[in-house]
């Protein structure tokens, strides 16, 4: 196949920016030498407003990058894993990932920073907590409502579901977690950050017939990376304890000079 001209180029980029008015008077303005220009300009600004777009949809919130996360202070993490999950080679395979530890050892702060590498990298994603995402899908009171809250959870090519296992959920929410994770089976990612080992989500959703199978398919083509220490946040808090005794138990620079 002969390569395409530089003609039928900028007309391609046309129909892909979907610019009919351009397009329908092309034979007019086609030696212009502003075509190329504009359409720079038109690319570089959906480029930036999808960008905007999927940031503003995904709910990330505020986080940390992970230039600034401690890998000393963890007694067990995996940072190759971890630096491999931010390539984001395990979304076009539609695998998931679970981040399993205690709380405050950088699971969500490490999810975070791989749903907005994902943004960056053009997929849609979705950061919500168990919690919200568990309420909002069952209290929906129409089978109509509830699909359309399906479908919201179920487009986004990666889906971040925070925090599960901090509390215990009904028969209900654990059919409705088992649906959701097989809407997403083989086709879209989830990421989940949890306390519990699997041995223990008997106890997240007490009753529930469905957690086998539940476990079972969010497993399938998944990679578990657990992480052990205790929490950053109490070490921080700790330091910033310590920094202010010290500043009340220090003399003042004017009391040491009236000294």
């Amino acid at each position: 196949m002969a390569p395409k001209t530089p003609e039928q180029q900028m007309i391609e980029r046309a129909k892909a920016l979907r610019l009919h008015g351009i397009l329908a008077h092309w034979e007019e303005i086609e030696d212009k030498e502003w075509i190329e220009q504009m359409l720079c300009w038109e690319e570089q600004e959906r480029t930036r407003r999808s960008l905007e777009r999927r940031l503003s949809e995904a709910h990330i919130g505020r986080f940390k990058p992970m230039s600034e996360f401690d890998w000393s202070w963890p007694t067990s993490c995996d940072r190759g894993a971890i630096n491999a999950l931010m390539s984001l080679e395990f979304i076009p395979e539609a695998g998931n990932v679970v981040l399993l530890g205690s709380n405050g050892v950088g699971k969500t702060m490490i999810a975070r920073n791989i749903a907005y590498q994902a943004v960056i990298a053009g997929y849609t994603a979705l950061f919500v907590n168990a919690s919200t995402i568990l309420a909002e899908l069952a209290s929906q009171d129409s089978e109509r409502l509830l699909q359309q809250r399906f479908n919201r959870f179920t487009r986004p090519r990666l889906l971040v579901i925070d925090e599960l296992g901090y509390l215990s959920y009904s028969t209900r929410y654990a059919d409705l977690l088992f649906e959701l994770v097989s809407r997403r089976y083989e086709k879209n990612s989830i990421i989940i950050t949890t306390n519990r080992p699997f041995s223990e989500w008997g106890e997240v959703f007490p009753s529930a017939a469905c957690v086998v199978s539940l476990i079972d398919r969010l497993l399938h083509n998944a990679e578990v990376l657990a992480i052990d220490g205790e929490s950053y946040r109490y070490k921080e808090a700790q330091e910033r304890r310590n920094t202010r005794e010290a500043k009340r138990k220090s003399p003042s620079k004017k009391a040491k000079a009236e000294s």
